[in-house]
């Protein structure tokens, strides 16, 4: 947003902190100062109490720009934002569900796991809790220039901290809160929490109007297969469907960061993201280095969204500092440990020697004017120089890439390696990896280039995000597609009993599947895109850490859809009409699978099992119940109620144990399967 929203405090038309509505939002707001002698010093956490002393250290080192990468310029006042995510530290013990799930499926595979020997571990060993896995921290910084302060200036930060990845929500809202802040101090994090705590829980997918003051935030949330499970997010995903799916109206997000400006953080390297969208797709280790924060943190967003609707898997850093208690683990990976799936965004350029065992190195943004490394010309890793800003030659830069001169300057600039940064900043990549997928210069040709004028360039760079989104949401889509048949549902078919337990989803193997795809391929769209490896493209996506936590979730998803088909077939079946073409067996299986399922509707509405409201369900069953039970021969009757927990069924009591519902229920439980 180019201007900040206003905001107005009016003490008495304040709404007062509703602690528990604000944290489905926000877990606290914070003021940090940057203290000459002391460090970084967290003033102010609201509500109090929140954090442990560790995550304020934690936090308060990651608000502020590291002291190599900071702007030079001295206006009197420069504020930027950007924002950082961590791993929370809290006492009670989690497992590291998602990392052995990982190990146990590859092993299952046959397939050679990508061996990360002892490095996830110690990373993973940091981590637990019970709430969430991660926190994201929003920051708006103010550096001000004042000769008459000892150093010359003073920096305070602002920060929101949430579970929660809304970047449309917390980018605005520092815009208010930040300011606000500087004018009024504390009671602006105050009346700021006060109406968060008044806004309706977050609804993912859905555009939402949330009220702040005398302003109104329109918001588009991420959608939920986008979130991991840790921030609470229910299963419930069928109206939001993965793949094969592209949505018409451009609006809609598909993924995290959609609001992160993809063709601005990579403008200087538009023909590479291809290859950057293989990296993160098979969770390769990627260092991002940027002169500020604001570019680092933009580059590795957009980087993420462009996996999108996939669930990115792979732990991502959008500023990453060496104060973070995970560096030290990082720094110190040995010869022969691999460097574990990781999206670093990192200013400081200590990190080029500090994390030389990093295989992707990634170089974007522009240095502020007065910086102290020297601003050349840019150049990509095909070598192409970019006297920016001027005309981006998107037609240049597709034609001429295999260009003499810039093969030349491309081998240069992969003998000087990633040390020349230290000296010029250029914006280029370096890695060994060889790409799959070839880059489309037909999306590249539609761009548009909006030269000098910042208020044109922010209107194309909306035009050339949703350009660039919407191809690579196709090429991700088109990826996966192969995967639909084992999420692929059914419904009973018309006249046949919906009284039987429904089949299982197809199971997975990845050499079935393998062997499957490299016969019928993976489609004309991938074919067209993709050169003839392909096959070894997806063999690493299996072994990678985005597959598994995908799979799973999209086989719950399923699951969970054929359930909904099951029950509604249910609801309208006739059960008289059913019953005059059933066998005497058929009846007694019926009666017994009637049975199963209503003890399961009951166990689910028993407080504490999270279920959810299915009186009418219960009703109809109870019904079906009965009216099967009528068919049954008077022996077979006898036999039935002779059990007392089915007596008391049958006369509609709803005095039932947990044990026996439990114990009838399993049998059900037992047919439900997991990819193997």
């Amino acid at each position: 947003m180019s201007q900040s929203p206003s905001f107005k405090v009016k003490e008495e038309l304040s709404p007062s902190l509703d602690p528990e509505s604000l944290q489905r939002w926000i877990v606290a707001l914070c003021a940090i100062r940057f203290d000459l002698e002391q460090g970084q010093l967290v003033e102010v956490c609201y509500p109090p109490g929140c954090l442990t002393h560790d995550e304020e250290l934690e936090i308060a080192y990651s608000s502020f720009p590291d002291s190599i990468s900071q702007q030079q310029n001295r206006s009197t006042i420069h504020d930027c934002i950007f924002f950082f995510r961590f791993r929370r530290h809290l006492k009670c013990q989690t497992s590291n569900a998602t990392h052995s799930k990982i190990t146990e499926v590859d092993k299952e595979f046959s397939l050679k796991s990508i061996d990360k020997n002892s490095v996830s571990k110690r990373l993973s060993s940091t981590s637990s809790g019970n709430v969430s896995k991660y926190m994201y921290g929003f920051v708006f910084n103010r550096q001000r220039h004042d000769e008459r302060l000892k150093r010359g200036g003073e920096q305070k930060s602002v920060v929101i901290l949430s579970h929660s990845p809304y970047s449309s929500v917390f980018r605005p809202l520092l815009q208010i809160v930040g300011p606000l802040y500087f004018d009024i101090g504390k009671i602006a994090l105050e009346h700021i929490a006060a109406y968060v705590s008044t806004w309706p829980a977050p609804v993912p997918g859905k555009l939402m109007d949330l009220p702040i003051g005398n302003t109104m935030l329109k918001v588009n949330l991420p959608p939920a297969h986008s979130l991991p499970m840790e921030n609470g997010v229910s299963l419930d995903e069928s109206a939001a469907p993965v793949a094969p799916f592209l949505p018409n109206n451009q609006y809609i997000p598909q993924g995290l960061f959609h609001d992160s400006d993809l063709f601005g953080a990579f403008r200087g390297l538009l023909l590479q993201l291809w290859l950057l969208w293989e990296l993160l797709l098979v969770g390769e280790p990627i260092l991002i280095i940027a002169p500020t924060p604001p570019q680092c943190c933009e580059a590795v967003a957009s980087l993420v969204s462009l996996v999108a609707p996939l669930l990115c898997s792979v732990d991502f850093r959008p500023y990453f500092t060496i104060h973070d208690p995970e560096f030290a683990c990082l720094n110190s990976i040995r010869e022969g440990e691999t460097f574990p799936p990781m999206v670093l965004g990192v200013t400081n350029i200590f990190f080029l020697k500090a994390l030389r065992k990093i295989p992707h190195i990634v170089s974007v943004g522009s240095p502020p004017p007065s910086s102290n490394r020297v601003p050349l010309s840019t150049r990509s890793s095909t070598g192409k120089v970019s006297n920016r800003p001027e005309s981006l030659g998107l037609q240049q830069l597709s034609l001429q890439k295999f260009s003499p001169s810039s093969l030349l300057n491309a081998i240069k600039l992969r003998r000087e390696g990633p040390l020349c940064l230290m000296t010029q900043h250029k914006e280029a990549i370096w890695t060994t990896y060889s790409a799959t997928t070839k880059p489309d210069t037909s999306i590249l040709n539609r761009l548009i280039d909006a030269g000098m004028s910042p208020r044109v360039e922010e209107s194309m760079s909306v035009v050339n995000n949703e350009i660039l989104r919407r191809h690579f949401l196709e090429l991700t889509i088109n990826f996966l597609a192969p995967f639909g048949l084992y999420f692929r549902t059914t419904a009973p078919l018309e006249g046949s009993s919906p009284y039987v337990d429904p089949p299982s989803l197809p199971p997975f193997n990845a050499d079935e599947f393998l062997a499957s795809l490299s016969a019928r391929g993976p489609g004309k769209f991938i074919l067209k895109r993709m050169k003839s490896n392909w096959l070894d493209f997806y063999r690493r996506f299996l072994n990678g850490p985005n597959f598994m936590p995908w799979f799973q979730r999209r086989h719950a998803v399923a699951e969970q859809e054929q359930d909904r088909l099951w029950r509604h077939a249910r609801m309208k079946t006739d059960i008289q009409h059913l019953i005059s073409k059933m066998s005497e067996l058929e009846v007694v299986d019926s009666f017994c699978v009637i049975e199963r399922l209503l003890l399961r509707e009951l166990l689910l509405q028993q407080p504490g099992n999270g279920g959810i409201d299915s009186t009418a369900t219960c009703h109809k069953l109870m019904g079906d119940l009965q009216a099967v039970f009528n068919a049954l021969t008077k022996d077979m009757q006898q036999l039935m109620i002779s059990n007392p927990q089915r007596a008391s069924l049958l006369q509609g009591s709803p005095e039932l144990t947990k044990l026996s519902a439990h114990s009838l229920v399993q049998a059900g439980d037992a047919s439900s399967t997991s990819p193997t």
